[in-house]
């Protein structure tokens, strides 16, 4: 038990030891103070998620479940606040200042929503998550339960932040299927799902349209809204087997790839390490969700079961949908990779929720 939670630990450090060193390499070259003192405040947000992950990790996780819709109700306010007191980066409205940081609380809202769903669809006792599921009727089973992951979707993607808002309702829909909800329901919302894209085609931004028809065909538009997937996929294509070596690529040293610290710190990766440095941290992403998967597999607690299902596919999602993003399979929305792109938020978030994992999996021998 112990050996599972050190690992997860000691994979999370190396991993978040491979995005401070591409942090640092992407920033080094750019002018001003702010860009010198980036890989340090880097730096700072992992000691400071080591200690969430400490705390938690030794903090009964059973003990969340008082407090789970109180989190709830303090997201949605903090999402509420963003609007009021929020600070706006280009054109996007999604943080508040704190003190010396900056704090985003949709990252936070991925977490609660797992926590929430969670509760949702299990009991106080050690019976299988799936009984309560199964005698849930269409409304209890989806209807209620989309109405409160529907409000932080609402509020975060008004922000806008799409991509953040798109991964809330993955979460929620894959957790409704681990939930053995009836096959039907699941159905029933595909097909809703299938008849309502076309019409929310006329909902979405210029910007978000624009996202869209590059994904399609990046050379529409290859100064403009596709240049950074373009130069996303020269970075990766440029490095090679080996890669160009540390501190030596050219797209995002030289300022061609555009947020080469944040969204695309994937291609600032595999320029410098190639292929096989790309392997070696898909290998370190897979041992973390096998660890966390396991936890999940060996825990006799429905609400614990379900928590560490959920934590493993935020984590998942993320992984997927930010590389598949780099490598111009899916439209940029916006999405740190976990524990290796700037931002304080994501980091402590990604240890808080892997705490949680090593806490379930410390008490599980319990239930």
């Amino acid at each position: 038990m112990r050996n599972t939670s050190l690992k997860i630990l000691i994979v999370a450090l190396l991993i978040s030891a491979l995005g401070i060193l591409s942090i640092y390499s992407s920033t080094y070259r750019k002018e001003g103070e702010l860009w010198k003192n980036i890989y340090q405040r880097q730096i700072i947000w992992v000691i400071i998620g080591l200690i969430a992950f400490m705390f938690v990790s030794n903090f009964n996780y059973r003990r969340i479940w008082d407090f789970i819709y109180l989190l709830y109700g303090i997201t949605v306010f903090l999402l509420l606040l963003v609007f009021i007191l929020g600070i706006e980066r280009l054109g996007a409205q999604r943080w508040l200042k704190l003190a010396w940081f900056n704090f985003q609380p949709s990252e936070f809202a991925k977490l609660i929503t797992v926590l929430f769903l969670a509760k949702y669809f299990s009991s106080k006792t050690a019976d299988d998550v799936s009984l309560r599921a199964s005698r849930l009727g269409f409304l209890r089973a989806f209807i209620l339960p989309f109405i409160f992951v529907a409000v932080p979707i609402a509020l975060i993607v008004e922000q806008p932040d799409f991509g953040s808002g798109t991964i809330i309702f993955l979460i929620f829909f894959v957790m409704l299927y681990l939930s053995n909800i009836k096959l039907r329901y699941l159905l029933i919302v595909l097909v809703i799902l299938g008849f309502a894209a076309p019409l929310a085609w006329n909902f979405l931004r210029g910007y978000q349209k624009e996202r869209i028809l590059v994904f399609l065909n990046p050379n529409i538009d290859p100064l403009g809204a596709g240049y950074t997937i373009i130069q996303s996929k020269i970075a990766i294509g440029s490095g090679g087997f080996l890669g160009k070596g540390w501190l030596s690529g050219t797209q995002s040293q030289l300022h061609f790839l555009p947020e080469s610290h944040t969204d695309f710190i994937f291609a600032t990766f595999a320029e410098e390490w190639g292929l096989l440095g790309s392997l070696v941290l898909l290998s370190l992403y897979f041992v973390l969700i096998r660890q966390g998967l396991a936890i999940a597999g060996k825990t006799a607690d429905p609400f614990g079961k379900f928590s560490a299902l959920g934590i493993c596919l935020m984590l998942c999602i993320q992984i997927f949908v930010n590389i598949a993003m780099n490598l111009g399979l899916a439209p940029v929305v916006g999405l740190p990779l976990p524990l290796m792109s700037y931002g304080g938020s994501s980091v402590f978030v990604t240890f808080l929720s892997l705490g949680i994992l090593a806490n379930i999996n410390k008490t599980r021998a319990v239930f």
